[in-house]
């Protein structure tokens, strides 16, 4: 195993630090701490006159805080996104059914995704027009709804490699 090297060892120690420390503020204990703080700061109002300085002591506090946060919450949500979108991909690359064009989405540009959304939406309200939402629906339905789709699939793939008439 070859050694780790300074970038490397760099960006480990941030996802490694990033992870404590939205563990630790994500925990009542952190909250019950802040609030604390909040408390202590309000009370200790009259002690300073309410001075521009007791002032400043909160917002100094807060404003660094929030400033450091935001990259902790970014790293956080960055690194949950692409662990989702990864496990997405491997249910749409394990299905058979499902459509590979849909691995690796999240790369395309927004008027693809546009495009994408339109398409879908409208499959959306064809589907809606044949199923009333507030129907059950039974599994034994979905199987079959499934394989009329694969069965359909076949056909036009026959169609399309074969003589160019379908069965």
């Amino acid at each position: 195993m070859k050694p780790l090297s300074e970038k490397q060892s760099g960006t480990r120690f941030f996802e490694t630090m990033a992870a404590k420390v939205i563990a630790a503020t994500g925990s009542p204990r952190a909250f019950f701490l802040a609030l604390g703080v909040i408390v202590l700061w309000g009370v200790s109002g009259p002690l300073f006159h309410y001075s521009d300085t007791w002032q400043l002591v909160i917002n100094t506090g807060t404003t660094i805080i929030t400033f450091l946060m935001v990259f902790i919450i970014q790293k956080s949500q960055n690194k949950d996104s692409k662990s989702i979108q990864l496990k997405l991909n491997e249910l749409i690359a394990a299905n058979k059914l499902a459509s590979n064009r849909l691995i690796d989405v999240e790369n395309l540009s927004e008027e693809e995704l546009d495009i994408l959304h339109r398409y879908y939406h409208v499959m959306a309200e064809e589907t809606a027009k044949k199923i009333r939402m507030n129907e059950s629906h039974s599994v034994e339905e979905a199987i079959s709804g499934a394989l009329s789709k694969h069965e359909a699939r076949l056909r036009k793939r026959k169609f399309s490699e074969g003589s160019g008439q379908e069965d």
